[in-house]
């Protein structure tokens, strides 16, 4: 996997592009620090694509919701809890 910095992408974008699909993933970084991921997709793969970083990012976002519950002590919450525990984020949301 390579990593390019944006300063990179702005200078030398062309070089870029030419790299993605021997590359097959180029991540942009800003200060040394991982911002995007670049891809190459094609008409062939539009959806597919999207759809693979679609579940990615929410089995991520799953991932991350139970460790925050080990953390809080709430992944022994009961069924009854979580329903109040829901109701009350949509009650304070309503506000």
């Amino acid at each position: 996997m390579k990593f390019i910095s944006v300063r990179d992408l702005r200078t030398s974008p062309a070089q870029v592009w030419k790299k993605l699909p021997e590359e097959k993933e180029i991540i942009i970084t800003n200060n040394g620090r991982p911002i995007a991921l670049l891809t190459p997709i094609s008409d062939e793969n539009l959806e597919e694509t999207i759809s693979a970083m679609r579940r990615a990012r929410a089995l991520n976002a799953i991932k991350n919701m139970q460790l925050n519950s080990v953390k809080t002590g709430k992944n022994g919450m009961t069924e009854e809890e979580i329903k109040e525990e829901i109701r009350q984020s949509r009650k304070d949301r309503s506000r």
